[in-house]
């Protein structure tokens, strides 16, 4: 199963980017393998939709779980309409967020976490 975890960085041991659809890096795990990919991106500096966009470019990378520090609503509408289950208040490592959820320690989210263009401060 792939799962997304937002980055500051390219490797397990970068840190959580807070910001879901203006993260700097999307480290997408396959979690049977333990195989990761970092995406850059593209979405950082777009002047709208950034949240969207970043939610349609995980279910087209057909990501299960996005693990990351805060969600806006247009992104947590985009991604819940595509099935992806998501997880804020993720903090700390890559590494340390992957294995939170592994073991089941972190808790779904049932609504968006920040107001709109709240990632754009």
């Amino acid at each position: 199963m792939k799962i997304c975890i937002t980055s500051e960085g390219t490797s397990l041991d970068s840190k959580i980017d807070p910001r879901f659809g203006r993260c700097r890096y999307f480290i997408i795990v396959e979690t049977d393998a333990m195989g990761f990919q970092a995406i850059e991106n593209s979405n950082l500096q777009a002047s709208g939709g950034a949240g969207i966009q970043s939610g349609q470019l995980m279910a087209s990378n057909n990501v299960k779980a996005v693990l990351t520090g805060n969600c806006g609503p247009n992104a947590f509408q985009t991604l819940q309409a595509a099935g992806i289950e998501i997880f804020t208040g993720v903090s700390g490592t890559v590494r340390e967020a992957l294995e939170k959820y592994r073991k089941g320690a972190l808790t779904k989210t049932e609504g968006p976490t920040v107001d709109a263009k709240k990632g754009m401060s």
